[in-house]
């Protein structure tokens, strides 16, 4: 270990140095009260399996969880590439951004998730908290609460994970993780980024909760240059009905075409012709 990262309630994130691979890295250390918590270590795996399953560009990379005994005490560990860079609520802290810088952060935003989706994992949390800037892009954090795409949603015991702020309004039903979820909490995002406030007026959690379900979100106000496709998508992610909300990829292209930006996203596949079709007569696939 090098020098301390930061320090959470339930761990602490370090620099240091893996020398069998030759590189610098960051370590999240659980306490050792939350390496005995079940739950707490649950969630830590959950997250290493998560971030395991597929690499993109815009999701920090996952290479290693495990436990080990120091003095005495019992550690887990989450091993993951090392970035620098600030939080996209610390870079909101000063009011809303230039709207290309909105909407090239959440393009990346939409393409990491495209990329999860694609192996059947639903983040759940994303927020500015969960955002990194960096040189080489926006990068998703912590996939500690991500499901598999059709888990049930909630706990066992009953209760909701995840941040007020960004909930899909189905969520506060009882029903599976979807990706459509992401997509409405990416809207949540991209309106905050431009407007440097949610699109309801709230002041407490339960009015938040209850806006989402049935409260439609404040249109958005005049931007000089903002591209009409830009406040069409947020609107469109922000639907009370999932499957009226754009794919991630869609959202991913829409946004990074209107701020000319480039980004990964999985690519759309077609059924493959079937032997009788490619054998047809040209007037008969044409009619």
């Amino acid at each position: 270990m090098q020098r301390k990262l930061g320090q959470g309630g339930m761990a602490s994130v370090w620099r240091a140095y893996d020398e069998v691979l030759d590189r610098a890295v960051a370590v999240k250390l659980l306490t050792a009260e939350h390496t005995a918590d079940p739950g707490a270590f649950d969630r830590a795996r959950n997250e290493a399996r998560c971030g395991a399953r597929f690499a993109h560009p815009n999701v920090v990379a996952v290479y290693d969880f495990g436990t080990s005994r120091r003095a005495a005490r019992g550690t887990a560990y989450l091993v993951m590439e090392l970035v620098e860079g600030q939080l996209l609520d610390a870079a909101m802290a000063g009011g809303p951004l230039d709207w290309r810088v909105a909407g090239r952060i959440c393009a990346e935003v939409g393409a990491g998730l495209a990329a999860a989706h694609g192996h059947g994992v639903v983040h759940r949390d994303i927020k500015p908290g969960n955002v990194v800037l960096t040189s080489a892009g926006a990068k998703i954090l912590d996939f500690g609460v991500a499901a598999r795409a059709g888990q049930p949603d909630r706990m066992p015991d009953g209760s909701l994970l995840g941040t007020p702020a960004y909930l899909a309004p189905e969520r506060l039903d009882p029903g599976a993780a979807a990706p459509p979820i992401d997509v409405y909490a990416v809207g949540v995002l991209l309106y905050k980024c431009l407007t440097g406030r949610l699109p309801w007026p709230a002041d407490t959690d339960e009015q938040v909760l209850r806006s989402h379900r049935y409260a439609p979100p404040a249109p958005l106000p005049r931007i000089d240059g903002l591209p009409a496709e830009v406040a069409e998508v947020c609107e469109a992610s922000l639907d009370k009905l999932p499957e009226a909300r754009p794919t991630s990829v869609a959202l991913a292209l829409i946004l990074s075409a209107a701020v000319d930006v480039p980004v990964h996203v999985p690519p759309v596949l077609l059924p493959a012709p079937t032997r009788s079709a490619l054998h047809a007569p040209t007037e008969a696939i044409s009619a």
